[in-house]
């Protein structure tokens, strides 16, 4: 088993989390959803000798992606989504960059599917499809290390948001309950904003779920 180090960076217009997953052997990492502030990223890459193999989006709202391209051309590297993603991806009010006053729209290069596992930098990744915040939101498990990657479909005693375009509380819930939840307790969780949690507690204590 590859050891993996989580390194969180807060990004963009509204605190983004973004994480640097590191297989600390190789310095091979995958970038979690560079909703901004490249420059930063790009240094602290060099800075640590990292060597960029993909960026995952956990879904494609503006406040996740902004940066993706940037990252994506810099290092020639592709970024991954889930399959349902694809209009956030291409509208700009759905993905909320209009909101924000930049309407963008976003690519990636390779589409996943609910429960696809896949390796990438020396760790196999379970794919959570977990609708809700966004059609084609999707949670990344590390089974080996135990840690979820949850974006804004799980938070820290709260879930996503369900009042944007494509939202569904009752998809979010259901998704949550029979994907995430069901996950080994002292799994760590890296969401999309706000502190990290694990799902045991998220189990105790989270009012929504």
């Amino acid at each position: 088993m590859a050891d993996l180090q989580v390194l969180e960076y807060n990004v963009g217009d509204i605190g983004t989390n973004c994480y640097f997953l590191v297989n600390t052997s190789t310095k091979e990492t995958i970038i979690v959803d560079p909703g901004g502030d490249a420059p930063m990223l790009q240094r602290h890459i060099a800075e640590q000798g990292l060597k960029p193999v993909g960026i995952f989006l956990t879904h494609a709202h503006y406040d996740h992606a902004h940066h993706a391209k940037i990252l994506k051309d810099a290092y020639q590297i592709p970024v991954y989504v889930h399959e349902a993603e694809r209009e956030t991806l291409a509208d700009v009010q759905i993905n909320a960059s209009a909101m924000f006053g930049q309407p963008e729209t976003y690519e990636a290069d390779v589409f996943l599917k609910d429960g696809q596992k896949f390796s990438l930098a020396g760790f196999d990744i379970l794919t959570l499809h977990t609708p809700g915040h966004t059609p084609g939101g999707a949670c990344y498990y590390f089974e080996d290390n135990k840690i979820l990657v949850s974006g804004d479909s799980l938070f820290c005693g709260s879930i996503g948001r369900t009042d944007f375009p494509g939202g569904s509380m009752s998809s979010l819930v259901r998704s949550l309950r029979e994907k995430v939840l069901v996950l080994p307790r002292d799994t760590e969780v890296l969401p999309g904003h706000m502190m990290r949690t694990t799902i045991g507690r998220e189990c105790e204590y989270n009012p929504f779920l």
